[in-house]
């Protein structure tokens, strides 16, 4: 039988952001052939802190977390972070030919693998599937499992690629869950790549829009979670959608009282 997912066994405070820098960006510049994607990009994001990145498609996310992930060269310009990083694609990026368990345990060492491993699924509630097959998992899973493969390795930086995109709205929210539940234990400063706006003020302590290849604006995340789509809510998803070129729409009816209730389906999602 499946297991459910895990629920947070530490309290619902995020981890306490210090004032130290994990990452320093300063005036950054990635040119591809005559097209300059990032120019004179400067972000700081302090140890411990929750950071979505929002920007249309082409404005260089993907190019900026791949540089901080450190599988772009840096060309002895000032980029600074953590020497233990780990990366969640939108693709789990599964080796199809190896079990879950070996899978999440790729490139560790140690007489000890296979327990880390188990350890890691069964934070993510995928323990039972260790010996399953990638092939067998759902998205959901898969997504679960790759979590795994990042956290196992204790990482300082957590960098997310769009890593909820391919899955359905109700994994979706269950994996914010997890993934706010993982952050809350491990507390690695965690940089989010995403498309969606309505996921960046769920998730993020500070969320930045990244435009013409430099940070454009920045919304500090100052609601409670678990967060509610209110007045605050909307004003905020406002102002980020403005800066995004999107004019806000008005959510559609809904025969329940929409003011104070829990985040239910993203909404806010850029369609370039």
């Amino acid at each position: 039988m499946a297991q459910p997912l895990i629920r947070p066994a530490a309290p619902q405070n995020p981890p306490a952001a210090t004032g130290q820098a994990a990452v320093r960006v300063r005036n950054f510049i990635r040119r591809f052939g005559a097209v300059t994607v990032l120019d004179g990009l400067d972000i700081e994001i302090r140890r411990g802190e929750f950071v979505a990145l929002l920007g249309r498609s082409g404005s260089g996310k993907t190019t900026l977390l791949r540089t901080l992930a450190g599988l772009d060269p840096v060309d002895g310009q000032d980029v600074a972070a953590p020497p233990a990083r780990a990366v969640v694609f939108q693709d789990a990026r599964l080796l199809p030919w190896k079990k879950v368990w070996r899978n999440v345990a790729l490139g560790l060492s140690g007489s000890d693998v296979r327990a880390r491993a188990e350890a890691a699924l069964r934070e993510v509630g995928l323990d039972h599937r260790a010996d399953a097959w990638p092939s067998t998992l759902s998205g959901g899973e898969a997504q679960r499992a790759s979590l795994a493969r990042a956290l196992v390795r204790e990482p300082g930086l957590l960098l997310l690629d769009e890593p909820f995109a391919a899955v359905d709205a109700l994994t979706r929210l269950r994996m914010h869950e997890l993934v706010l539940s993982l952050w809350r234990r491990h507390a690695p400063t965690v940089l989010m790549v995403t498309h969606d706006v309505d996921e960046a003020i769920a998730l993020a302590d500070r969320v930045l829009v990244l435009d013409n290849g430099r940070i454009a604006a920045e919304e500090r995340i100052e609601l409670d979670r678990p967060r509610a789509i209110d007045s605050q809510f909307q004003a905020i998803r406002t102002r980020l959608l403005g800066q995004l070129g999107v004019q806000a729409r008005a959510p559609a009816p809904d025969p329940t009282p929409h003011e104070g209730a829990l985040l239910a389906f993203p909404t806010g999602e850029i369609v370039a």
